[in-house]
């Protein structure tokens, strides 16, 4: 990899941190700790005699705020090395927006409220916005690493049979995301207490809040996804000849392993009740899927859109209709 792509993939990986930093934000209810003022925290640019929530806030909106810069310096990089209509330029631009949408919507969570103990329907839309939008950017970020990597698809499109199921794994993967993130803040604002058979029959009480009836519905969306996953990725495998393409072999078989030990960490966390540490790395596996399998779909743009004969030669690859 040249100094570009190896930039790329360092941002993408501060990026990830960073996801999980907010989680911790969410989880330990810290989000409220600046008060209700954005970007200065308590009217003030550095806090002074600051309580560990608003230190625990301010070290999150300054790790936050880096990733701008970050990603300017990408975009510009991009564009002096690709030319127009590079795909590279297109997903580094597209890094940029929700990059900048990421720092909106996490503007408006303070602004409007939408954070510490509010458990309004609001909130959980914000969540579910907010959720996506971060999907989205570490999705950007990582076309552009696989484009700076192994070179630039003609063009980016989702084309035939194998584009629209992977297309539909994206979208599912959306829903999925947002169920888990609705969940885990049901978890942060009613923590379970009780024995496990009580806590899980709250899920199905008609009196119960909103948010604890929802966290029923995130184990049956994750099972039925990934069953969906797994049947997309094999046919992937055997479409564009896995066996003989180290890159998807490797990319194909982490989507699997890392969708395995989600559904291991899924089961310990209702188990264990959500303790703090444990939504830290289940997010981080929730990312780790997402990037495997944005990577995944990236690659095989490249064998719609691009011949046999334009790829490395080291990399062989078997064309199919579709």
């Amino acid at each position: 990899m040249g100094k570009f792509a190896k930039y790329v993939w360092a941002v993408l990986a501060y990026n990830v941190l960073v996801i999980l930093y907010g989680a911790f934000v969410r989880a330990t209810g810290s989000g409220a700790g600046c008060g209700a003022h954005w970007p200065l925290c308590n009217g003030q640019v550095v806090p002074r005699a600051a309580q560990i929530e608003t230190l625990i806030e301010f070290g999150h909106r300054v790790t936050s705020g880096l990733t701008l810069p970050l990603v300017i310096i990408l975009v510009v990089w991009a564009w002096r090395r690709y030319g127009k209509g590079s795909p590279v330029r297109f997903s580094s631009g597209a890094s940029l927006f929700f990059t900048l949408t990421e720092a909106l919507v996490g503007a408006g969570l303070v602004l409007f409220g939408l954070v510490a103990d509010n458990d309004s329907v609001a909130r959980s839309i914000s969540i579910v916005v907010h959720l996506m939008n971060t999907f989205l950017l570490a999705g950007s970020l990582a076309l552009t690493g696989l484009w700076a990597s192994r070179g630039e698809p003609r063009q980016v499109r989702l084309t035939g049979l194998s584009g629209m199921l992977l297309g539909i794994g994206l979208l599912a993967m959306l829903v999925l995301g947002a169920s888990g993130a609705i969940t885990a803040l049901g978890d942060t604002l009613f923590p379970a207490s009780g024995p496990l058979l009580e806590e899980i029959g709250q899920d199905f009480s008609p009196t119960a809040h909103y948010l604890i009836r929802l966290r029923v519905l995130h184990p049956g969306i994750a099972v039925s996804v990934g069953i969906y996953l797994a049947l997309v990725t094999t046919w992937i495998r055997r479409s564009y000849g896995a066996e003989h393409n180290k890159t998807l072999d490797r990319i194909s078989s982490a989507l699997f392993g890392f969708y395995g030990l989600q559904i291991v960490l899924g089961v310990l966390n209702v188990a264990l009740y959500a303790p703090v540490w444990l939504q830290i790395v289940h997010l981080l596996v929730t990312n780790l899927i997402w990037i495997s399998y944005v990577l995944m779909t990236g690659l095989v743009l490249g064998y719609l859109t691009t011949s046999v004969s334009d790829h490395n030669l080291h990399d062989p690859v078997r064309q199919v209709p579709g």
